[in-house]
């Protein structure tokens, strides 16, 4: 598909680093912020039954040759003040946006952005309305970008209510991010999410199956998808793998399966020599995704 707003401000951006943002010789488009130099990676999100391709999450690293590069919100985080931390929040999310749909092998997947915690409380008003502004200008399809909010504290519940409201009513679906599996349940009732970011810090224990089951069975009735993330750990991938059923789907994401790249993978499964999957993603005999 082509995005002709896209494709016309592409070719408009200069090569010099100097500018906000500007293309390199690669076809990956950076931008500056005080003295780094930034760009994206994108890492899968797969189903957990048959490794499908449902989208990618996307991070923001300062620009290096082995293609990971350093987090920039660990560089800045507390050096930044709040309209700073707003203002890179943003640029973060148009310079994925622009780093993703410029390429054109995934056009159905789901590009998944993350709201920064300080925009919670530090901006007022309608939050969402200039980014979709902005996609609209460059034919971006909004339908297909997923807006993260942040894990939150107790404390911040109203905020992160009337920032999902906003978002929604903007025409943006959602993903929360919940600590644990009680917390999934809260959101799950009180924000309605289209999607719950879930942090399983351990590999699963037998006792929390049956409510890591009840929680599926009622994101499932809500049209909610739960994405078990960061499964950084081989054993906590295979604990997960036992769990794939058609009837109670979720998705995964980690290290464990597929390592953040600039550059977006074919929907095709990939073979990667990285470990071999005990009961296999569709095919016993294939490998995990990488």
């Amino acid at each position: 598909m082509t995005y002709v707003g896209l494709n016309h401000y592409l070719n408009s951006l200069p090569t010099q680093s100097g500018s906000h943002l500007f293309s390199g010789k690669d076809g990956r488009i950076s931008a500056r912020f005080f003295n780094a130099r930034l760009s994206s990676v994108f890492q899968p999100i797969r189903s957990s039954v048959d490794c499908r391709l449902l989208g990618y999450e996307a991070f923001v690293r300062t620009l290096s040759l082995n293609d990971q590069g350093l987090s920039i919100w660990k560089l800045l985080e507390h050096a930044t003040t709040d309209d700073e931390s707003v203002e890179l929040d943003r640029l973060c999310r148009l310079l994925h946006a622009i780093n993703f749909f410029r390429q054109t092998v995934m056009e159905k997947s789901d590009l998944y952005l993350s709201v920064h915690n300080r925009l919670l409380t530090a901006v007022a008003g309608n939050h969402g309305a200039a980014f979709q502004r902005v996609l609209s200008k460059l034919d971006i399809p909004q339908k297909n970008i997923v807006l993260q909010l942040p894990a939150i504290v107790p404390s911040q519940r109203w905020a992160i209510t009337h920032v999902a409201e906003n978002y929604r009513r903007n025409g943006f679906r959602l993903a929360v991010h919940a600590q644990n599996i009680e917390q999934a349940f809260d959101l799950l009732e009180r924000v309605r999410p289209d999607v719950i970011k879930l942090h399983l810090h351990s590999s699963l224990a037998d006792k929390d199956v049956w409510l890591f089951e009840d929680l599926l069975r009622q994101a499932a009735q809500q049209a909610c998808l739960i994405v078990v993330r960061k499964v950084d750990q081989l054993q906590a991938f295979h604990k997960l793998r036992e769990l794939a059923d058609d009837r109670l789907l979720f998705a995964v994401q980690g290290n464990a399966i597929d390592i953040a790249r600039s550059n977006l993978i074919d929907a095709v499964v990939k073979s990667s020599p990285k470990f071999q999957v005990k009961n296999g993603f569709g095919d016993k005999s294939q490998q995990a995704c990488c």
